[in-house]
């Protein structure tokens, strides 16, 4: 064992995030459920249609490279949840 090293960026092949998997852009953005995963016709590569809540809640999909985004957990941790509160002052349900 002594002397030995690994080079992790020679051993592992590049995961390709699929269906299901939670992606963000490596530029920062929302978290992104992948819808579809695969190639298109038009270009070459493998590509990720995404969809996500926008910041009104509003639904948005998306096609982005694969090389554009990295796979994030599936769970969040409790910390980084935030509540909203419902139009008009009512809290959301289960909160008095």
């Amino acid at each position: 064992m002594l002397g030995m090293s690994i080079d992790a960026s020679n051993s592992q092949a590049a995961v390709l995030a699929g269906v299901g998997d939670v992606v963000t852009l490596k530029s920062g953005g929302p978290r992104m459920t992948v819808m579809y995963a695969g190639p298109v016709g038009f270009a070459e590569g493998h590509w990720l249609i995404c969809q996500w809540f926008d910041e009104h809640g509003e639904l948005r999909q998306e096609m982005f490279e694969q090389d554009s985004v990295q796979i994030e957990p599936r769970s969040i941790p409790a910390t980084s949840v935030r509540l909203r509160r419902a139009v008009g002052g009512v809290p959301p349900a289960g909160h008095a």
